[in-house]
């Protein structure tokens, strides 16, 4: 492992190709990240574990495990933002990564004015406050008088604190599933296309691909119980895109 100085945020970089690995490296260090570099799956895994670092950029293509089963190792453990690396072109392994929790992806050969963007857009949003800033009572949040909280039937947000709960129980979510949710309750009689989440959500010009909403809308359905059959708090509106369910 190698680590290069910069300011307040962490960033590792996990990538087998020593040229690429440099280049993302340089470039996130000149936006104020002390950088890590790994070059396998485990090893990212591991550095994740020992270092909490605020993002990781993961390749797809690593030796022992690839980037798809080292990102859903890391997820279990942290909640850094992940942009996934690829040098395919495979909508379906893009999907996957998606899917196991990765926040954005690029594909190679990509530019360092794209990478910076990508990641200046992510880090506008706010990190997850302190755990001991809003607490469930009685179904609700219990928030400090400042803090903004959404109610919407079961689900209830604190969103300074970065945390959602359904009924009692708190909601495991990603940044990117927590600032979707947040856009969605804010907003419940909206209809938001695909185009208009993807650029509030992302914030930034070189999101295009309506994909990251869908994929990201169906992690957070799942975890919010929308199994088959479930009542859905989340509904597509055909031809269109999303809106909250009115409670029943």
């Amino acid at each position: 492992m190698s680590t290069s100085s910069g300011e307040d945020r962490k960033a590792l970089v996990v990538e087998d190709d020593e040229d690429i690995r440099s280049l993302i490296e340089f470039t996130l260090s000149t936006q104020g990240f002390s950088v890590m570099t790994v070059d396998s799956g485990l090893a990212g895994v591991d550095a994740v574990r020992d270092h909490d670092p605020d993002l990781v950029t993961l390749d797809l293509g690593l030796p022992g495990i690839d980037g798809i089963e080292a990102c859903r190792r890391i997820r279990e453990i942290s909640d850094a933002y992940v942009v996934m690396i690829t040098a395919r072109d495979d909508e379906v392994e893009k999907l996957i990564g998606l899917e196991t929790g990765a926040d954005d992806f690029l594909s190679k050969p990509f530019s360092p004015r794209e990478l910076k963007a990508r990641v200046n857009a992510m880090f506008r949003r706010p990190r997850r406050g302190p755990q001991t800033v809003a607490v469930p009572v009685n179904n609700h949040v219990a928030a400090e008088p400042e803090h903004e909280v959404l109610r919407h039937g079961t689900l209830t947000v604190d969103v300074d604190g970065r945390r959602a709960f359904q009924d009692d129980s708190e909601l495991t979510l990603t940044r990117t599933e927590f600032d979707l949710l947040t856009e969605l309750m804010r907003t419940p009689a909206r209809v938001w296309t695909r185009e208009a989440l993807l650029r509030s959500v992302w914030d930034t010009e070189w999101a295009t691909d309506t994909h990251l909403v869908e994929v990201h809308i169906g992690n957070l359905r799942r975890k919010l119980g929308e199994g088959p059959g479930a009542a859905k708090l989340i509904r597509t509106v055909r031809g269109v895109g999303y809106r909250m369910e009115a409670p029943s």
